[in-house]
């Protein structure tokens, strides 16, 4: 009988098979005492896996690229911590086996993790991945990971690593389904880029039978439970019908009454620009360009490694617009060299701007870099600083981009609600604001972005964040300056629609998004989408403020 599931929507698309389960997770090793002089030969086998795990991540990264070799190589850093492989050693020191000392340590660390409530909570996954490959190593069984089939299937995991989303076969991976994870997760990011249909938060995934006939709705988040033909057949002629809408749709964003929305692309690096070319973005909105300081976390890029990676972006868009997000370390993104390893609660301590202006040279320069690599091209440059508080804070990044004698607009983005109150303010210093609804979001409702459990207070469409996008639009409206959105709320094509009617004047996401908001923008005046920004807002839940919007666009 057909049953109807439902989750968070991540990533557009429908797809129908069986259902295949991720491989499980690595047993828990036997307590077994050994002999003081085993404990040499035990802790060189612990490092030696943990070097050939780091090793094969690094592998998967580079075969990846993009976001996702970033991604992955923050994951081997976290194998090779050396407080880790200090605990392990102390561990086997006192009579533990390899697996048994690995295992202990996780649990110690993810531990401290899950239970301090911090921002690296949303790690854990990330965590127990590690360990369960460098267990599976020293025990000599087959890596924890995607299933073998000859057969195209959905994939349903509890939650799903870095490392097992990055290389997903599209061929053979319809979609997935995963019990964890949030809108903003390195899964949902990495499923976007793929261009994978895909449903995280869904309780209860993993009692779906296997075999058994799903059909994944990415953009609503429904998955509906062996599918009568009707519903097969209905959700085969909707998603035809996107296609076709896509392949019809060209050119700039705009709405149907001709209203200029410029869609940019979010980008990781260089290694990001061709499918942004390929989607037809209009520029890049956001470039991390953190992704560079990850290769080595104990010292930053030198200013000409910085300068060639920057120039081959910004030469792709000639006379287009590429804005730039200086470093943004901390928190997640932990550098040895920049942030401060004891921090309690790093997501609220030293990170982005902050850790930045503690650190003037590193700031000094990534910005003469990025003056030195825009020299010469008409790309229109614009760079902006993470984590702006207030006015200070937006006075202090502009006086060093001038001091660096860097010759693009200024902005600061708005990720905190401080910002977006006092947004006014901000903008007597800086030319631009861009919105990061992930991080906006989190801290607007205490709730960690990698936390399955709290991702009904990460979804965008929640009335108080659209609150703060709208403060903060009608703010650079007044000002005659611009505000975009860079966050994944962009990349919801119906959000899209609203955010425009915020008055939102630019929106930036991965690639494969682009042409889904591309074809949903054009389809409405502006006019609509004012009217469905006002009836999201005066809605009381996320999914009334959607069901409002949708209303109102579809004519009801």
């Amino acid at each position: 009988m057909e049953t109807t599931l439902r989750g968070v929507g991540v990533s557009h698309g429908v797809a129908i098979g069986e259902v295949r389960h991720m491989g499980t997770a690595v047993l828990e090793p036997p307590t077994r005492q050994i002999p003081a002089d085993e404990a040499p030969r035990e802790q060189g086998r612990a490092r030696q896996a943990v070097e050939a795990v780091a090793a094969d991540l690094v592998a998967r990264g580079n075969l990846a690229g993009g976001e996702a070799q970033a991604v992955l190589e923050a994951q081997a850093m976290m194998a090779q911590d050396p407080e880790l492989m200090a605990d392990v050693e102390r561990r086997i020191a006192v009579g533990s086996t390899a697996e048994r000392a690995v295992y202990d340590a996780f649990a110690a660390y993810r531990a401290l993790l899950a239970g301090a409530g911090d921002y690296l909570a949303g790690r854990v996954a990330d965590l127990d991945d590690v360990r369960n490959r460098i267990v599976a190593r020293l025990l000599g069984v087959p890596m924890p990971g995607v299933p073998d089939s000859d057969e195209p299937y959905v994939l349903i995991a509890r939650d799903l690593a870095p490392a097992d989303t990055a290389l997903l076969d599209p061929t053979l991976v319809l979609g997935f389904v995963t019990e964890e994870g949030g809108p903003t997760s390195h899964s949902a990011i990495l499923a976007r880029a793929l261009g994978v249909p895909a449903v995280v938060a869904l309780p209860g995934a993993g009692d779906l039978v296997e075999g058994t006939l799903i059909a994944v709705d990415g953009s609503t988040g429904e998955i509906f439970v062996s599918p009568s033909e009707e519903k097969r057949a209905e959700l085969t002629r909707a998603a035809e019908e996107r296609r076709a809408a896509l392949a019809a749709s060209s050119g700039p964003g705009a709405t149907s009454d001709g209203h200029k929305v410029p869609l940019l692309a979010n980008v990781g690096g260089p290694a990001d620009v061709p499918a942004a070319v390929e989607a037809g973005a209009e520029g890049v909105g956001l470039f991390r360009t953190e992704f560079l300081f990850l290769d080595d976390s104990t010292q930053a890029p030198s200013e000409e490694k910085q300068v060639e990676a920057y120039r081959q972006v910004l030469e792709a868009f000639p006379e287009g617009r590429v804005v730039v997000r200086v470093l943004d370390a901390g928190a997640d993104k932990p550098l040895d060299f920049l942030t401060p390893a004891d921090e309690p609660n790093p997501a609220l301590g030293v990170r982005g701007l902050r850790t930045l202006l503690d650190h003037p040279e590193v700031l000094r320069t990534q910005l003469t870099a990025l003056a030195k690599a825009s020299e010469g091209l008409p790309v229109y440059l614009e760079v902006m600083a993470p984590m702006v508080a207030d006015r200070l804070d937006a006075k202090a990044f502009a006086d060093a981009c001038r001091a660096a004698g860097l010759r693009a607009k200024f902005g600061a983005m708005v990720e905190i609600p401080s910002a977006a109150l006092r947004a006014r303010s901000i903008l007597q210093e800086v030319e631009f604001l861009s919105l990061g609804t992930n991080d906006l979001a989190q801290y607007t409702f205490a709730a960690d972005r990698q936390v399955g459990a709290v991702s009904r207070l990460q979804d965008p469409w929640q009335p108080a964040l659209l609150d703060l996008v709208a403060a903060s639009a009608e703010a650079a409206q007044a000002e005659g300056k611009s505000c975009g959105v860079c966050g994944e709320a962009a990349s919801d094509p119906l959000l899209a629609c609203v955010l425009a009617g915020l008055g939102v004047t630019s929106l930036s996401m991965g690639a494969a998004s682009i042409p889904y908001v591309r074809a949903t923008l054009a389809k409405h005046t502006l006019a609509q989408c004012e009217r469905a920004a006002s009836a999201a807002r005066a809605a009381d839940t996320a999914e009334d403020a959607r069901r409002a919007a949708q209303a109102v666009l579809s004519g009801e």
